[in-house]
């Protein structure tokens, strides 16, 4: 879907809504994506240079992102000229580049600045990559928070991880579960793991093995072990495992379990 809106968008010439859609892409993991990005950056040179400051943050992000190091002098001009034109994305990655030291001399204070302004302007990244620079730990939740409700999901990630340090384990499991239903497997395994012992609940090993099943479709098997251990030790019978699976939308990782751990299962 986002390739063919970029390509569209490059049939009609609007080469910002192309890159735009191409990255998009490319952040869900596509390759194609990727390549057409870095290719339209020859359209969008000519934009940033005559002005464009959203052609510009554009052509930042995809030197970072898509490019080798020689492209690291171009980013920075780029990424510097659309923060200087108040562009909450030039904002954010000029600021990323302050924080990391790419390409610039490391100046955390001037990151958290802009930031600050990128996320006043309505940029949700930004309020997250503030939440981990601000001194004030709870301003740095509430950051988190507003990251996290804007879509963020690694926001919510680590929100649930200050909630946990905090004991406030009822709100942090609530997060972790809100991070994994938007395919963060960290967060998924926390959550696994929490209804497994029973952290900031009562323990619920159908819940426990759903999300180790999840993480499994999502390429993590680090969990599966866990999930034979608790069938093993009799935590959930065969209806239960398949109710794990059921919820995962996973049923056959649930007849496999069944199969390992309790040597069978009934069709």
């Amino acid at each position: 879907m986002q390739l063919d809106e970029g390509r569209r968008a490059a049939e009609a010439g609007d080469w910002v809504a192309a890159a735009h859609a191409f990255v998009r892409a490319a952040m869900e993991g596509s390759t194609e994506g990727a390549e057409l990005a870095a290719q339209v950056t020859a359209e969008l040179v000519p934009l940033a240079d005559g002005g464009s400051a959203e052609a510009a943050a554009l052509l930042a992000g995809i030197y970072l992102e898509y490019f080798d190091e020689s492209a690291l002098p171009a980013a920075v001009r780029y990424a510097r000229a659309a923060a200087e034109a108040g562009l909450p994305a030039g904002q954010r990655t000029y600021g990323h580049m302050l924080v990391m030291g790419l390409g610039v001399a490391e100046d955390r204070a001037r990151a958290a600045e802009l930031f600050r302004a990128a996320a006043e302007g309505g940029d949700a990244y930004a309020v997250f990559n503030l939440a981990q620079l601000v001194d004030d730990p709870d301003e740095s939740l509430r950051l988190l928070e507003a990251a996290a409700r804007e879509g963020i999901v690694a926001a919510a990630a680590v929100l649930a991880d200050r909630l946990s340090a905090l004991d406030r384990d009822e709100e942090a499991l609530g997060w972790y579960v809100w991070a994994a239903e938007r395919g963060h497997t960290g967060a998924m395994n926390a959550a696994a793991c929490w209804y497994r012992d029973g952290f900031g609940t009562t323990p619920d090993p159908v819940q426990a093995v759903r999300w180790f099943f999840v993480m499994l479709a999502h390429g993590d098997g680090d969990g599966i072990h866990e999930a034979i251990q608790l069938a093993k030790a009799g935590a959930l019978d065969e209806e239960q495992i398949r109710d794990a699976g059921r919820l995962a939308g996973d049923p056959g990782a649930a007849e496999a379990l069944i199969g390992t751990a309790l040597g069978g299962g009934r069709a």
